[in-house]
């Protein structure tokens, strides 16, 4: 049974206060809090467990490489991969996406070949693709979302060309919540011969993840949304295109043999994971997909569902907000302006008198923000921990934030 009480009690950041008012937050696409199971975890392994992994003999190097290396075989379970070998470790999604970039696309791709992205994408998922677009000639292909921010899967398939040579997309938009059916989208190019990268650093959080369902080629989680270490982090990458790929990074674990004039480079997928990696980041990650995987994703899905309708219904109430993407398939995402206010940022600094964490800005999607009319929005993001009393706190903060703007 799904008790978010018992789940608030296990994030000790909750109980606390923020200029007088009991914390509402409210920026987890931004990054979420930890659990104590995590933070635990994290302090257990520097305290007590900590050496540098792979090369050592010694009874702390083989714990340390133990605990780190079963994490691998964790978010293959967390993500349905069958193969733990398929899974990259790194510090993030975007160094997973700029290791396809770099490590897949850069060699293969010339000028006039086309990457097609939809307008919503983070810039995490954009500038790589710029840079090849820069240095090689590479043509980027933009797909739009519609007026309530949906993105057809059918426009995207039919912006391929026989010039296609990768999909870029995300399975959940960061700013306006919009689940993409890439599904279909990957069953589609898979036909066509093209592969796709998906951005699932939104998406991973919220709902059940089945990588070997989706059919993609790459799919890129990042750690600090789900509920991990910042610098964590890993990206799937399908056994074949990874025999496809060039290590970007060069450094120790990467190679089996360097010589003076020849260097002999390991297996994937430590082919692709140079020097010392992020040891104890990546063992807290572990401890919080499991943490999760204990609560049940449909369990969190269903709950953050029900606050996702319940912030709905309160928020279309406010004839002075305005809703950024109104898709009904969405997260608990919601982007918005108010009537009056200068700058999303103003709205922001009242509602943080309030106690209430909500972000305010671009968003890192200035391609969205260009198509929706607007320079920035104010974010408010749901998680797990989150409650519907928590919903009417920062809708009585809006009201608070119109009276004082408008």
């Amino acid at each position: 049974m799904f008790d978010v009480n018992k789940i608030r009690s296990d994030f000790p950041i909750l109980s606390r206060e923020v200029n007088g008012k009991p914390l509402v937050y409210l920026d987890n696409g931004a990054s979420a809090q930890k659990p104590k199971v995590v933070i635990d975890a994290v302090e257990r392994a520097y305290a007590h467990e900590y050496a540098n992994v792979h090369r050592g003999l010694h009874y702390l190097s083989n714990l340390a490489t133990e605990k780190y290396e079963s994490v691998r075989e964790v978010i293959a379970r967390f993500l349905g991969v069958r193969d733990a070998d398929e899974i990259v470790l790194n510090t993030g999604s975007t160094m997973g996406i700029n290791t396809v970039a770099y490590g897949w696309a850069m060699p293969r791709l010339q000028a006039g070949d086309e990457i097609i992205l939809s307008v919503m994408e983070h810039h995490a998922n954009i500038v790589p693709w710029h840079f090849l677009r820069e240095r090689q000639g590479v043509v980027l292909k933009w797909v739009d979302v519609d007026e309530t921010g949906h993105l057809d899967p059918e426009a995207v398939i039919d912006a391929i060309s026989d010039k296609t040579e990768l999909i870029a997309v995300t399975h959940m938009s960061n700013v306006l919540g919009t689940r993409v059916d890439v599904k279909s989208i990957c069953a589609a190019a898979q036909e066509r011969g093209v592969p796709v990268l998906v951005d699932g650093s939104q998406a991973a959080v919220h709902e059940p993840v089945n990588i070997s369902d989706i059919g993609c080629d790459f799919y890129s989680v990042t750690g600090h949304k789900l509920y991990g270490p910042s610098g964590s982090g890993a990206i799937y990458i399908k056994a074949n295109r990874q025999q496809e790929m060039q290590p970007f990074i060069g450094g120790g674990d990467m190679i089996r043999e360097v010589r003076k004039d020849t260097v002999t480079y390991n297996d994937p997928p430590m082919k692709f994971e140079a020097g010392t990696p992020g040891i104890v980041q990546t063992i807290g990650l572990g401890v919080a997909l499991e943490y999760m995987m204990s609560i049940g994703m449909e369990n969190i899905a269903a709950h953050e569902a029900g606050l996702r309708d319940y912030a709905r219904s309160k928020l279309d109430q406010l004839n002075f907000l305005h809703q950024q993407g109104r898709t009904s398939d969405k997260g608990a995402i919601f982007s918005f302006t108010l009537d009056g206010a200068g700058h999303p940022h103003d709205i922001s600094t009242i509602l943080d008198k309030r106690g209430v964490a909500v972000r305010a800005g671009h968003h890192c999607a200035g391609p969205l923000m260009e198509h929706m009319g607007v320079s920035a929005t104010c974010r408010a993001s749901f998680a797990m921990y989150n409650t519907t009393d928590e919903v009417d706190t920062f809708v009585d903060a809006l009201y608070l934030a119109h009276d004082l703007l408008g």
